[in-house]
């Protein structure tokens, strides 16, 4: 298991961007706008880490090592904003105005087995009853947890990327 990505919801996803490209060498991989049927919409963007030569690398080309001779994978960043009375921006004033990690998206082997297991051994709710599907692509939700304060997505790739079907679908489960 590891990190897949870690997801910001700002005030202003370009200000952010520039935060973790000067931080940390993170780049920019995909931008794109989700929009929603009340006419409010979400714009995002999937940053790659520096360990990743090339947007078009697999995943084993990230793989790097630590002074422990340990493999490290970083995880990607996903940064997302929204227009007035959005999922994005409601979520972000419910926090003071202030934008914060979303969720933290851990990698599985199977969603929905991890699903089930979470939801039989007390580890969480989720916002959904099944994973969201898309091609190479499967997701789900918790619910904030109540001890650490974080939602936490399971997710499983055959593809890179993100898919904006999933994630607006992923945003409208968490709408509160």
């Amino acid at each position: 298991m590891r990190i897949d990505h870690i997801a910001y919801r700002v005030t202003n996803k370009d200000s952010a961007a520039d935060f973790f490209a000067k931080a940390f060498g993170y780049k920019i991989a995909d931008k794109f706008e989700i929009n929603f049927e009340d006419g409010t919409c979400a714009q995002c963007y999937a940053m790659v880490p520096p360990e990743k030569v090339s947007l078009d690398d697999s995943f084993s080309s990230w793989i790097s090592t630590n002074h422990n001779g340990e493999y490290h994978i970083p995880p990607e960043i996903f940064i997302s904003d929204g227009s007035p009375n959005s999922i994005v921006s409601n979520w972000v004033a419910k926090r003071g105005g202030t934008g914060a990690i979303h969720h933290i998206a851990y990698q599985v082997d199977d969603v929905e087995a991890a699903m089930s297991d979470w939801v039989e051994r007390g580890l969480a709710k989720f916002t959904t009853d099944t994973p969201i599907h898309a091609d190479g692509l499967t997701q789900c939700f918790t619910e904030e947890n109540p001890i650490t304060g974080v939602v936490y997505e399971l997710i499983n790739r055959t593809t890179k990327g993100f898919n904006i079907s999933n994630v607006k679908d992923l945003m409208k489960s968490s709408s509160d």
